[in-house]
């Protein structure tokens, strides 16, 4: 799980206004770092299926996610996969 200080720091930095907690850009943010954790989990316990399948239902979470901002628009779309370093 995330710690608080980390989940702010990530809304702070993805945010698009001042309180926002709930945009595209930060859930996709959010989602991001839980892969990462999740990942790092499993190649450690590499026998851990219940956490493999939620990863999997992260990942494709986060994949609905970013087809919805590029049908809104393709440059946010491109600034949040260069911001988060994941690819297309």
């Amino acid at each position: 799980m995330l710690d608080t200080f980390l989940k702010k720091e990530l809304i702070s930095k993805f945010a698009t206004k001042e309180e926002d907690t709930g945009s595209v850009e930060v859930q996709c943010a959010l989602i991001t770092e839980r892969v990462k954790i999740l990942t790092k989990h499993l190649n450690e316990h590499k026998k851990d299926f219940s956490s493999r399948r939620g990863l999997i239902m992260l990942i494709a979470k986060r994949r609905k996610l970013l087809n919805y901002i590029k049908s809104l628009s393709q440059q946010r779309y491109l600034d949040l996969v260069s911001r988060l370093g994941i690819k297309k």
